[in-house]
């Protein structure tokens, strides 16, 4: 397998500058009190590799590992987040919290700010609340999973573009997963190659992965061992083609009573989207063939679903890449996706899953056909833990961890962002004009 399933050469990692903990090196990590698997990859990978390092979170990111360990601060500054709380309740929760991270920043010890995700109030965050680290003289870098997620939501603006932009000219260094978002950056918000790096994105575990056998979960979603079952995993929303997918589920069943699909994930303000769904489902499901389990699935359970699955599918319209991907590949499950985005990238035809079209669930119904029909499928068992390696080689968090530092070290050597916050402010100001 180790042949087969070689490193792409952009994936080759510099010398690490932090292997050991720099005696100066000092982080903020701004979570945006989100992304669990994302934030309890990185943390550890810096802790491992920095001096002194803040890690701005609330209560679902509260973990072991950020506690009792030299130079590691968890900061919980927005507490709790449950979305049964009252809407006045919720909008007090969230004014608080920036109050204490405007409070935070005053006084701060890193200079270094990497922020993974925005707040609740995005268009102050890549505005307003940049400047203000740019004041302070911070270094920043972004992380920026979705170059513009109005795009891929359906619900891009001008005012969206803007405030993107002006986030984007602000930034010192952004990381992205793959080379055509690094590649839209430059074309569409004018950043310069030079303050992009495209790095992996780091395998999710965060979520149990304990004994259970591939048997047991079947039995335990009452499936039989013979049944082909596909597993569409995550949130629900308009982008991620779910209907594409029933629509070829049933074209299968029409050719093969043996198939099984499981829709494990919670619909994300999308009712009309989610009923239109279920109706089209409906037949599968007064036959047992689709199992619906749409509620949010917690991470001691998340294992029940891969590993009853034989495989994972991505019917997605529109995405820069998922995370739902590698987590499939960490439990050892071939995936078939979309060719959209940079998907592909991450399979390797006939040895970690299949691509079909976007938007077509006839070609859809004949990627799974032809998984079936595979050695993969035949082989599962035992390739299971080539998958899972080949993973782990290309996503690993410690890959993560070094090209995060190499960023870091050559920021250092930069002068003080302070002295030319009013040059980055006009050209901020010169970007944003130019036609969007």
């Amino acid at each position: 397998m180790k042949q087969n399933l070689q490193l792409r050469g952009e994936d080759a990692v510099p010398k690490n500058p932090g292997g050991s903990p720099s005696s100066t090196l000092a982080v903020s990590l701004l979570t945006g009190c989100t992304d669990r698997p994302y934030v309890l990859g990185l943390g550890p990978a810096l802790i491992s590799r920095v001096a002194y390092l803040d890690l701005i979170g609330s209560d679902d990111l509260d973990c072991p590992q950020f506690h009792g360990k030299p130079g590691v601060h968890f900061l919980n500054l927005r507490g709790s987040q449950r979305s049964d709380a009252g809407a006045l309740k919720k909008v007090f929760r969230v004014l608080r919290y920036y109050a204490k991270l405007i409070c935070y920043v005053s006084t701060a010890k890193p200079t270094i700010f990497h922020v993974l995700w925005n707040n609740k109030f995005e268009l102050f965050d890549r505005t307003l609340l940049m400047l203000y680290y740019r004041l302070l003289g911070k270094r920043i870098v972004l992380t920026a999973h979705n170059v513009n997620a109005g795009i891929r939501d359906s619900r891009d603006t001008r005012l969206n573009r803007l405030t993107l932009r002006i986030q984007y000219q602000l930034t010192d260094h952004i990381f992205v997963h793959t080379e055509k978002m690094k590649l839209e950056l430059v074309e569409e918000f004018n950043v310069p190659a030079a303050r992009v790096t495209v790095i992996p994105f780091g395998i999710n575990n965060a979520v149990p992965n304990t004994s259970l056998t591939s048997g047991e979960a079947k039995q335990r979603l009452g499936l039989r061992q013979d049944e082909k079952t596909i597993l569409f995993f995550g949130n629900i929303t308009p982008y991620k083609g779910l209907e594409y997918l029933v629509a070829a589920f049933r074209q299968l069943l029409v050719r093969d009573e043996d198939y099984r699909l499981i829709i494990a994930g919670r619909p994300d303000n999308c009712e009309k989207y989610w009923k239109a769904i279920r109706e089209q489902a409906q037949d599968g499901m007064e036959k047992s063939r689709v199992l619906i389990r749409a509620n949010f699935i917690p991470d001691n359970e998340t294992e029940l679903y891969f590993k009853a699955a034989d495989v994972l599918v991505l019917p997605y319209r529109h995405v820069y890449q998922s995370g739902v991907l590698f987590l499939g590949h960490s439990f050892g499950l071939p995936v078939l996706a979309a060719d959209v985005g940079s998907l592909k990238d991450d399979i390797v035809e006939g040895k970690t899953g299949f691509v079909f079209r976007p938007e077509d669930p006839m070609d859809l119904a004949r990627a799974v056909e032809q998984y079936f029909a595979s050695d993969l499928y035949a082989d599962l068992n035992s390739r299971r833990q080539e998958i899972r390696d080949y993973a782990t080689q290309r996503h690993s968090w410690d890959v993560v961890g070094q090209m995060t530092m190499s960023v870091y070290a050559r920021l250092l050597q930069k002068p003080s962002p302070g002295k030319s916050l009013n040059r980055d402010a006009s050209r901020a100001s010169l970007d944003v004009q130019a036609p969007l």
